[in-house]
């Protein structure tokens, strides 16, 4: 099951059906010893142009998943699926609007063993998935330790994914988020692009996702793989585990 198999996830890339990517970029990317490829993005996102990607990446052997952000280019022949519901969003579309839509025309065909809810929180103003979605930000400590807890607590998310889009994110958010989660399993996307910058979130994540660096720095991408898989959760990082313990990874 996907749920299981992104248990073991500790560094990802995340590739954009929408961007132009090398032959030689993809090759350094999928051969890096990265746990999996998420290819999915904002806008621009087709059937077409997601296949296309999908079918230069299966000349390696990573795991690959798509995130679906648009139910006309859903493509088979993923090796899952991740649904985003974005839990600050000010618009139900983009929490059960969209995923009711899809599930009504093809719910009979879903493979559900292979997909998997993340829970977003979006938090920054300035992206494009902030706008696109209606986010609410900002949001405090409190807010983000309160939305991990629904995500895990209330809705049984599998994934409480802290999104900053294109900027790195504030330590200390992340660490609010972490301080609500018990099982649910804690990711982080935006702004790696540095040593200091992968490092500081994987104390924190359980998985750190990497994207735009790809696309104007592919050594340093592909560093980011050693950097955060070196390494260690930080076990003083309080969590809801017990009486302020932190699980291990």
């Amino acid at each position: 099951m996907l749920k299981e198999r992104a248990k073991s996830w500790r560094h990802v890339f995340k590739l954009d059906p929408n961007r132009v990517l090398s032959d030689r970029a993809l090759d350094r990317i999928c051969q890096s010893d990265t746990d999996a490829i998420i290819i999915g993005g904002t806008d621009g996102i087709t059937f077409d142009n997601t296949w296309e990607l999908l079918t230069r990446v299966r000349r390696y052997p990573v795991e690959c998943v798509q995130e679906i952000s648009k139910k006309s280019a859903v493509v088979p022949g993923f090796d899952g699926y991740l649904i985003p519901t974005v839990l600050n969003s000010g618009s139900t579309h983009w929490i059960v609007g969209a995923h009711h839509e899809a599930i009504k025309i093809y719910g009979s065909l879903i493979p559900w063993e292979d997909v998997m809810v993340l829970g977003y929180v979006v938090l920054n103003s300035e992206s494009k998935v902030a706008r696109v979605t209606k986010s609410r930000i900002p949001l405090d400590e409190d807010d983000v330790t309160a939305f991990a807890r629904m995500a895990e607590h209330l809705f049984g998310l599998p994934v409480f994914y802290v999104e900053y889009s294109g900027t790195f994110g504030d330590p200390d958010i992340v660490r609010a988020a972490r301080k609500g989660l018990a099982d649910t399993r804690l990711f982080y996307g935006g702004g790696i692009q540095s040593e200091e910058s992968a490092r500081a979130m994987a104390k924190i994540a359980d998985t750190v996702v990497v994207g735009n660096l790809v696309y104007y720095n592919v050594d340093a991408a592909v560093q980011t793989v050693k950097w955060v898989k070196e390494t260690d959760l930080d076990v003083g990082v309080k969590s809801d585990r017990g009486k302020g313990g932190h699980r291990a990874s």
